[in-house]
């Protein structure tokens, strides 16, 4: 079975919003510009590692000519030692055995990182190595991360940061707790349920819904964000499977079709939870979500909402 082509449709939308957001961060901070910092969420295989390329790549030419940094959430991770005694302090708890779910990334790390990127001070951006421990992932070593505002290097304008939860916020325990029955109620009801909340403990979901809380210290970072929606979430099935095989037919390696469902069961849990947050937009207070917000001027038009097809075409957008 042949991989479509992705064919990137998005840029014409995001670039001239982010240019829009840019120019509007200059002039709300005419001394002293702090680099603008730009979350990208999207689910796994929705075209977020090309959408980011693009950005990055017409940021960095003339007529801009701008010094940009790129960061993913999955170079936050937690080292494999820590990631190791995550999993054994939770035993029963599937979702945090291994890395992916709020909960399994270094915050501390990266409220440093932003906080010296916003600074202008030299940054060692983190890298994450997935294939270490047998796929199992470890943080590379400091002394092999890359270098931002070193000496001789054009000062950050513009930081990217990508990954499958960047805006995503903690909803209050009762919300979680309504999704959740409503979830279970469905697949007992045998209607077609094909999510896997269900199949997990409430306990499990509420200890991620804690740790997501945490996540506040980066979103509230973000100048602008960029939300790559599904029109569907299983969709995230078949994308990943599209990202395996592609990697099988590069490098002769890869996980089986049943390890790549298994993977993305791991994660599914919280798209069916969180990715409403987002819809409602990440910065935009919501009576339903515990996040500390930090009221802007021109918090309207932040956010825009890309909705994409099966085949990640673009079929909708919207400015939240």
């Amino acid at each position: 079975m042949s991989n479509p082509t992705i064919i990137d449709d998005k840029s014409q939308h995001c670039i001239p919003f982010l240019l829009e957001r840019l120019d509007a961060h200059c002039a709300r901070h005419p001394i002293n510009t702090p680099p603008f910092i730009l979350g990208l969420n999207g689910v796994q295989g929705a075209g977020k590692t090309v959408l980011v390329s693009t950005l990055q790549s017409t940021l960095r030419s003339p007529p801009y000519s701008l010094a940009v940094a790129t960061l993913s959430l999955d170079d936050l991770y937690l080292t494999h030692a820590e990631q190791q005694a995550l999993a054994k302090a939770h035993p029963t708890n599937p979702l945090l055995q291994h890395r992916g779910q709020p909960g399994t990334h270094d915050l501390a790390l990266a409220e440093e990182v932003f906080s010296a990127l916003r600074a202008g001070r030299e940054t060692a951006i983190p890298q994450y190595d997935k294939s270490a421990f047998s796929g199992q992932g470890d943080r590379v070593p400091v002394s092999q991360w890359e270098t931002a505002n070193g000496e001789g290097q054009e000062t950050v304008k513009v930081v990217i940061f990508e990954g499958w939860c960047v805006g995503f916020r903690a909803w209050e325990d009762a919300i979680v707790r309504q999704g959740w029955e409503r979830a279970v109620q469905r697949k007992e009801a045998n209607i077609g349920y094909e999510g896997r909340l269900a199949h997990v403990k409430l306990e499990d979901v509420m200890m991620v819904n804690e740790a997501l809380r945490g996540y506040d210290v980066i979103t509230n970072q973000l100048d602008a964000l960029i939300h790559i929606d599904a029109q569907d979430l299983q969709f995230v099935y078949d994308w990943r499977q599209e990202q395996e095989r592609t990697l099988r037919a590069a490098k002769g390696t890869g996980m089986t079709e049943e390890q790549v469902k298994h993977f993305v069961d791991g994660y599914y849990p919280s798209y069916e939870l969180f990715t409403e947050t987002i819809r409602r937009g990440a910065f935009k207070p919501c009576p339903h979500t515990t996040a500390a917000f930090l009221p802007l001027a021109d918090s309207e038009g932040r956010q825009l909402h890309l909705i994409v097809d099966k085949n990640r075409k673009v079929q909708e957008v919207n400015r939240i």
